[in-house]
């Protein structure tokens, strides 16, 4: 969890005290108000910096008419409710790469989520259809573990200890740089999301002997283990270690390969908070992310991407109680649109993705008012080597219905 800290509005002094991240207030303000906008967000125009809500409310919406239906807003479920409003479609990074994959008639995508995910969409839609991310600072602490040097330096390593003996397949999670899902193009792998985790897995152990998964471990311990891989069959790899700080002897024990990176927000969910919320509600229903810790996702009732979390909890009966293990937007918006169920999150200090919260309606209306004035900025390019590469990864990840 990154503490807001910067900058504190008058009117949200709670934001400065970590421990009390005020995550059921999150009301809007203007950018110059917001709590978390610091000196790299200053790249935008001084003029969008006070302006209220109200107005970029009537400018975005304004901008939309002009536009028409030559322009498609994707909404991640980890973005504020400011911004999913304009949104024409809502979803997980799987359920948005395949609506990008398939839109048709759209000239321009305003990709409102992070920045692997505005390349992703680059990379599937046709190459005259301009990718923009509203705020290019909108990036992925996870996705930023996972350096391509260090990758590359990894699989040297490891493909040379085990000599030919044993065939690695490279799964890299969606949430990494364009050049990393070309890298598993290249080389047999695929993209995979929490939504198909285990297809993939399925799809790498019937064309090899071993998976290496980068850059979440947590995702990648909690769907092997799923699968029926024992714990000391996946082996952690320390980036920062000389060969991954693993001997060639576990290197060639290991199934399965797991990269040392992890997503801040989903790691804080605790067993500790699970036995809390059972001990309140006894008769609880907790639900986490595939992100968080194995112990975690162990001593949950059930586990899933962001769409079978809203799946199982709308289809839940009236009168349940649910604790669920994931971002706070997504789950203060599943609270309100199910007011006949108690919905809370496990974590009652948790603040929204870091990142993700980047991405302000001022940010918005400046990025279409200069697409309108011909002149584009925050435009997300892949280079067509990459591109060639990472659609092959993206397109067999499509496959995996």
């Amino acid at each position: 969890m990154v503490a807001l800290t910067a900058a504190p509005a008058t009117s949200t002094p709670d934001y400065n005290d970590p421990t009390t991240c005020p995550t059921d207030s999150l009301t809007p303000v203007p950018l110059v108000e917001e709590p978390a906008f610091v000196s790299w967000q200053q790249d935008i125009p001084g003029r969008y910096l006070e302006m209220t809500p109200d107005e970029l409310d009537e400018r975005i919406r304004s901008a939309r008419g002009v536009l028409g239906a030559k322009l498609s807003i994707l909404g991640h479920h980890y973005q504020r409710d400011e911004v999913i409003k304009y949104a024409d479609l809502t979803g997980d990074s799987f359920k948005l790469a395949q609506h990008a994959a398939s839109a048709e008639g759209v000239e321009t995508v305003l990709f409102c989520g992070v920045h692997f995910m505005a390349e992703s969409a680059d990379i599937l839609t046709r190459p005259d259809v301009r990718v923009i991310l509203p705020n290019m600072a909108a990036g992925c602490s996870m996705a930023d573990m996972a350096d391509p040097d260090d990758v590359y330096e990894a699989w040297d390593t490891i493909t040379e200890a085990l000599g030919g003996a044993a065939k690695v397949i490279p799964l890299t999670y969606m949430n990494s740089a364009a050049s990393l899902k070309a890298f598993v193009g290249e080389r047999d792998g695929l993209v995979c999301t929490s939504s198909n985790a285990p297809k993939t897995f399925d799809y790498a152990f019937a064309r090899g002997d071993k998976i290496l998964f980068f850059p979440d471990q947590h995702l990648g311990r909690n769907t092997g283990w799923s699968m029926g891989i024992p714990l000391d069959e996946m082996a952690l790899w320390n980036w920062r270690l000389p060969n991954g700080g693993l001997t060639d002897e576990q290197i060639d024990k290991a199934r399965v390969i797991l990269w040392q990176g992890h997503c801040s927000t989903h790691q804080r969910f605790s067993v500790e908070q699970i036995e809390q919320a059972r001990a309140k509600y006894p008769d609880v229903n907790v639900i986490v992310h595939p992100e968080c810790r194995w112990e975690t996702v162990q001593a949950a009732d059930d586990n899933g991407s962001t769409e079978k979390i809203i799946r199982t909890v709308t289809a839940a009966a009236a009168g349940t109680t649910w604790a669920i293990g994931t971002e706070i937007n997504l789950v203060n918006r599943l609270a309100h649109d199910n007011p006949d169920k108690r919905v809370f999150c496990l974590d009652p200090v948790v603040c929204p993705c870091s990142t993700m919260y980047r991405i302000h309606p001022a940010y918005i209306a400046w990025t279409l008012e200069s697409l309108i004035a011909g002149q584009p900025v925050n435009e997300v390019r892949v280079d067509a080597e990459t591109r060639k590469w990472a659609l092959v990864a993206l397109e067999r990840m499509l496959t995996l219905v």
